[in-house]
């Protein structure tokens, strides 16, 4: 799987500054929209972890269509 990273910058001196991963955007951007479609309700560890590992299959297949 291709993971570059999302927003790389280089410097004058060619200096790459690499930040986060496209995987990592992407599960971000998967987290909101999980948070705001289950009501906004956070309280359980059960719960976070749920949305996380939700976030991060997203954000996979997110990456393997940009293969495709």
């Amino acid at each position: 799987m291709n993971n570059p990273h999302a927003f790389p910058i280089v410097g004058q001196w060619g200096v790459t500054e690499q930040g986060m991963t496209l995987r990592d955007y992407f599960a971000g951007k998967a987290m909101q929209s999980l948070i705001v479609t289950r009501n906004g309700v956070i309280g359980t560890n059960r719960y976070e972890y749920l949305v996380t590992e939700d976030s991060y299959k997203i954000a996979d297949a997110m990456l393997k269509a940009r293969e495709a």
